[in-house]
C-alpha cells in the first residue's frame, strides 16, 4: 500500500467518524479484539459497522462489531489505551495493514476533523 492510499484511507476514516460520532471496534467474550504488529499491541478501529464486520472470519468468527460513541472514545478509551501503552490500528482490511497510530495522535486528528465537519 502506498503512503498516499494510507493517507486517503485515514482521512476518510477521520471524516466518517467526525460525521457519525462513533468508532467501531470488534469485541468477543473477552472484550475488545487486539492485534499485534512487530512493535505494538493495537486495538483495531473502523468507521462503520460494515467495515468492522468485514474483518470477522475464521479466528474472529465469535466477534461482533460494537459502536463506541465518539465522546466515550475520546474521554475513556484514548486515556486508557495510552495508559496501557496500546496503539490503535485504523481501518485494517484483509491482506492490508491499517495505519498504526498512538491514541493521543488519533484524538488530536479527530478533534481537527470534528472542527472541520462543524464549520
Amino acid at each position: 500500500m502506498t503512503q498516499q492510499n494510507n493517507d486517503q484511507d485515514y482521512n476518510a476514516f477521520l471524516s466518517a467518524v467526525a460525521n457519525q460520532k462513533e468508532v467501531w471496534i470488534l469485541t468477543d467474550q473477552h472484550g475488545s479484539v487486539m492485534l499485534n504488529t512487530d512493535d505494538e499491541d493495537c486495538v483495531p478501529v473502523w468507521a462503520s459497522e460494515a467495515e468492522a464486520a468485514a474483518w470477522i472470519s475464521d479466528e474472529w468468527k465469535d466477534c461482533e462489531p460494537e459502536a463506541i460513541p465518539l465522546k466515550v472514545w475520546q474521554h475513556r478509551w484514548t486515556a486508557g489505551l495510552e495508559e496501557d501503552e496500546f496503539c490503535v490500528v485504523v481501518s485494517p482490511k484483509e491482506n492490508q495493514d491499517g495505519l498504526v497510530i498512538h491514541p493521543e495522535d488519533l484524538d488530536a486528528d479527530l478533534r481537527k476533523a470534528i472542527k472541520k465537519a462543524n464549520s
